[in-house]
C-alpha cells in the first residue's frame, strides 16, 4: 500500500515536472494569454485554492500573519486608500483592466459604489466573473484587448489595473491605453511585477535564467521596470499629472509561498478536482517558488503607481 502511494506520488511529481519543462504557455501573441487563462479557469484549481482573487495579498508593512484570502481582500483596500480612489464618490465609473473572475470589481462595487466594468481578454473569465456576480451589484464584464480598450476618450473616472502589464508586449501602448480612458481629475491605480531597472544592475547568468522562466511559464512577454513603467505613464500622449510610484515588494511577498501552502491547508480543495488537478497544482510550484527567490533577492519588485488627470 505504502509502495504505491509512493510509486503515484513519484509518477504525478515526474509528470507534472516534464509538463514545466515543455514551457508551452510561452507568449506568442494575446490570443496565447487568453487560452492559458481560459484553462485556469476552466479548470477551476486557482479558483478553488485561491479563491476570486488571482492577484497577491497585502501582508501589511512590515508583514505580518495573515489569512491568503483575507491579504488578498486587503490588498484592494490598500491600493484604493493609497491611489485616492476612496475620495471618489459613489456611482463613479471605474474600468478593471485584466479583471479576472472578478473579485477585486465586486469589492469596488459593493464597498465603494463604483460602476465597474471589468474587462480581461479571457472569454473564460468573463463568463466566470459573470457567474459569480450577484444580481443588482453594479459590476458587469465584457472581452476586450487592454492594448485596444474599446472605450471611449476620456469614459472613466478611475481606471484600475493589477498585475495584467507583464502580459503586455507593448508597455507604451498599455500606458496609452490606461489614460485615453480616463477623465479629467481621475484616478488612476496600477499594480503590478516589475523587474529591476537595467540602471540599476546587470542580470546575473543565474538571473537570467529565472527570468526566462518567469516569461515561459506563465505568458508573459516581457517585464516592465518601475522606473520603465513610470516613464511609459510620463511621456504619454494622454498624460496630464505627476506620476507617484512606491514599491510593495515587502508587504507582498508572503503571498507566494502562502499560495503553495493552500494546497496544503485545502487538501480537498485539489483533490476534489481529480488527479489532474493535483498534477497541475505540482506543475505551478516551481514557478512560484522561482518568483519569491526573484522578488526576495531584488531581480524582481511589486510597483505600484498612481496618478490623478
Amino acid at each position: 500500500m505504502i509502495l504505491g502511494a509512493v510509486l503515484v506520488a513519484g509518477g504525478l511529481l515526474v509528470a507534472a515536472a516534464l509538463l514545466w519543462l515543455r514551457r508551452d504557455r510561452r507568449y506568442q501573441s494575446s490570443e496565447s494569454v487568453a487560452e492559458a487563462y481560459d484553462a485556469w479557469t476552466d479548470d477551476r484549481l486557482l479558483e478553488r485554492l485561491w479563491g476570486e482573487h488571482v492577484h497577491l495579498g497585502h501582508y501589511g508593512n512590515p508583514p505580518g500573519a495573515r489569512d491568503f484570502r483575507r491579504a488578498k481582500e486587503a490588498f484592494v483596500h490598500e491600493l484604493v486608500r493609497w491611489s485616492g480612489l476612496d475620495q471618489l464618490p459613489a456611482g463613479s465609473t471605474l474600468l478593471d483592466v485584466g479583471c479576472g473572475i472578478g473579485g477585486s470589481a465586486r469589492i469596488l462595487a459593493r464597498d465603494y459604489g463604483f460602476d465597474v466594468l471589468g474587462i480581461s481578454i479571457s472569454p473564460a473569465q468573463v463568463q466566470r466573473a459573470t457567474e459569480l456576480t450577484p444580481d443588482g451589484l453594479t459590476c458587469r464584464f465584457a472581452v476586450m484587448d487592454a492594448l485596444a480598450l474599446d472605450c471611449q476618450d476620456r469614459s472613466f473616472d478611475a481606471v484600475w489595473s493589477v498585475e495584467a502589464g507583464p502580459h503586455m508586449p507593448d508597455k507604451q501602448r498599455y500606458a496609452d491605453e490606461l489614460l485615453r480612458v480616463l477623465r479629467p481629475g481621475g484616478c488612476l491605480a496600477v499594480a503590478d511585477w516589475n523587474r529591476r531597472d537595467p540602471s540599476d544592475g546587470a542580470m546575473s547568468r543565474k538571473e537570467r535564467w529565472v527570468m526566462r522562466q518567469l516569461l515561459n511559464q506563465w505568458a508573459h512577454p516581457e517585464f516592465a521596470s518601475i522606473k520603465g513603467f513610470q516613464t511609459n505613464l510620463d511621456v504619454s500622449t494622454y498624460h496630464l499629472s505627476a506620476v507617484e510610484t512606491a514599491d510593495w515588494t515587502e508587504s507582498t511577498l508572503p503571498s507566494w509561498i502562502e499560495s503553495i501552502a493552500e494546497g496544503i491547508k485545502r487538501p480537498g480543495a485539489v483533490l476534489g478536482l481529480g488527479p489532474f488537478a493535483v498534477l497541475q497544482g505540482l506543475r505551478e510550484t516551481p514557478t512560484l517558488l522561482l518568483m519569491h527567490w526573484a522578488f526576495a533577492s531584488g531581480l524582481m519588485q511589486f510597483g505600484v503607481f498612481r496618478l490623478k488627470r
